[in-house]
């Protein structure tokens, strides 16, 4: 594990101390329509933080983004509307709302908040200072707190005045969600059981190919599924008929290949596919041989032979890892042979087994499809960062926090 502070280990926060002002860098960039939140997940993520640090005694001053207003102020982004769902997914605490995130109304709001009292600061990208990382603007946060808490592991790959500048300025450690995401990730990439399999899955090579790169060095087995496989076969010579296929990028894939056998890493295709004509719920679909897939129809699912011999690997393997989806899951019959391997994945953590980790959102929508987002080791639903840290790529927001845990 990299060397960063937790709650448990952060001296001021260990010391007992009551009412200390914690600055929380939460992600409430959550989905909403028509003035409701259609999926609160990163608020009963964050939860347990706010809690924890509320039981404590101290006074919690909770810090986000929403939205890209663009460094000014956009009432339809304003975070006001999210005290309310936050409360509640806090079990009816009360949150109060700043309408600001710096100055000196900031800071005699927080003054007058009780022990064990939560308030929500207004979107911290109304201040053009934020994304900039402008000094100035870290400076004017820094003063609303005394302890800094990132726990927005989905903001750590940017690095702004909030997620990355604060921890150069105050105590700073991770949250109890930003310590379960990187205590996941380590133990999926960092420092795993062999063997260890990687699924990655989606329509373009183009858009994961530092992800392809970076695991062809780290993991034993990587399966290629979805139209991102289509690329792959047909460098190696097979007519995928009229399903999405970069072309182009054939010579890519077999670079990715060669060094894939170079490192030891085995790459697994699809031995036969579901097509189709059209892509439509209920369209008639049948399974073929990968090398018999006609002219005009389109590949849009592994067949139950590739699914159940993926099912039959996922037992010689100690370690999972999962970013995206084996066929078109979207749209039923497509879905069969995604949700035959993540509810075998499934079977084999709650079996103790098999340590499994996916993320993507994607991924998230395809296991609660397959009813199993809860039989996971870990679901990240960090997105960009979840697919940079997979990449191999630094993370600003976790780079500052082990920084200053190197220091102390």
């Amino acid at each position: 594990m990299a060397g960063f502070h937790t709650l448990d280990t952060l001296p001021a926060l260990k010391a007992g101390r009551k009412g200390l002002r914690v600055l929380l860098r939460g992600d409430l960039n959550v989905p909403v329509r028509d003035g409701r939140v259609t999926d609160a997940t990163r608020l009963e993520r964050l939860a347990p933080t706010i809690h924890e640090l509320a039981h404590s005694g101290h006074r919690v001053v909770v810090m986000s983004h929403f939205g890209r207003p663009k460094g000014k102020p956009v009432p339809e982004m304003s975070l006001k509307p999210l005290a309310g769902p936050l409360s509640k997914a806090l079990g009816g605490r009360d949150v109060t709302f700043i309408p600001h995130f710096a100055g000196a109304e900031a800071e005699s709001a927080i003054a007058v908040l009780p022990e064990g009292g939560v308030a929500l600061l207004e979107n911290l990208r109304f201040d053009p200072g934020e994304e900039a990382n402008d000094p100035a603007f870290v400076a004017a946060l820094a003063k609303l707190g005394d302890v800094y808490v990132n726990d927005a592991f989905s903001a750590a790959h940017r690095a702004h005045a909030s997620t990355e500048g604060l921890a150069h300025r105050m105590p700073s450690c991770a949250g109890r969600l930003m310590q379960a995401e990187l205590e996941a990730l380590d133990a999926a990439l960092g420092s795993p059981a062999r063997p260890v399999l990687a699924i990655v899955g989606g329509a373009k090579v183009s858009t994961k190919l530092d992800l392809l790169n970076n695991l062809v060095g780290r993991v034993d087995a990587l399966v290629i599924g979805g139209a991102m496989a289509n690329t792959f076969l047909a460098a190696l010579g097979t007519d995928v008929g009229a399903s999405l296929c970069e072309h182009d990028l054939a010579a890519t894939a077999r670079t990715v290949m060669a060094t894939a056998d170079e490192k030891g890493c085995d790459i697994v295709l699809p031995s036969d596919v579901v097509v189709a004509e059209k892509f439509e719920e209920g369209a008639d679909s049948r399974v073929v041989r990968i090398a018999g897939v006609p002219r005009g129809q389109m590949i849009l699912d592994v067949g139950p032979g590739s699914a159940q011999a993926l099912c039959d690997r996922l037992g010689t393997c100690r370690t999972l890892l999962w970013n995206g989806p084996l066929g078109a899951f979207e749209v039923k019959p497509f879905d069969a042979g995604t949700n035959a391997v993540a509810r075998e994945a499934a079977r084999l953590t709650k079996a103790g087994t098999l340590l499994s980790v996916a993320g993507g959102g994607d991924t998230v929508s395809a296991l609660a499809n397959a009813g199993v987002q809860d039989d996971f080791s870990y679901v990240s639903t960090a997105g960009g960062a979840f697919l940079e840290w997979l990449e191999g790529k630094p993370l600003p927001g976790v780079a500052a926090l082990e920084a200053v845990g190197k220091k102390a």
